[in-house]
């Protein structure tokens, strides 16, 4: 599986393949046609509670990365991850975020998971 984590105010490059963003809210300043979006699936991203828990400081990014794992397991989102699987299963997965710190973010979760690591 060919699967990276890029943010989305970055320009599009040839060899992101399926770009898809993996935010809740559209980003702050990017215009639609600018992003090159393929896929937004919303119902595969953080609950808007566990969203702003984790930006609020209130807990670690382990405990976030648990949460969020647990909402992931859901049957809307256990549904869009398996598709995140296929797509990856046959080429590149380009995973947009906004955050500033993608490697302790949701994306980075999804990265992990798609990878295999947990």
């Amino acid at each position: 599986m060919s699967v990276r984590v890029r943010r989305v105010y970055d320009p599009p490059e040839p060899d992101d393949g399926v770009r898809v963003l993996v935010d809740r809210l559209w980003p702050r300043g990017l215009a639609k046609d600018a992003a090159h979006i393929d896929e937004w699936p919303k119902g595969l991203t953080p609950s808007t509670e566990l969203r702003r828990w984790y930006h609020a400081g209130e807990g670690s990014y382990e405990e976030f990365r648990q949460r969020y794992e647990a909402e992931l397991a859901e049957p809307e989102a256990a549904e869009l991850l398996g598709h995140l699987r296929t797509l990856a299963r046959r080429g590149r997965v380009t995973l947009l975020t906004a955050s500033k710190a993608p490697g302790e973010s949701h994306a980075a979760v999804l990265l992990g998971l798609l990878k295999g690591k947990r």
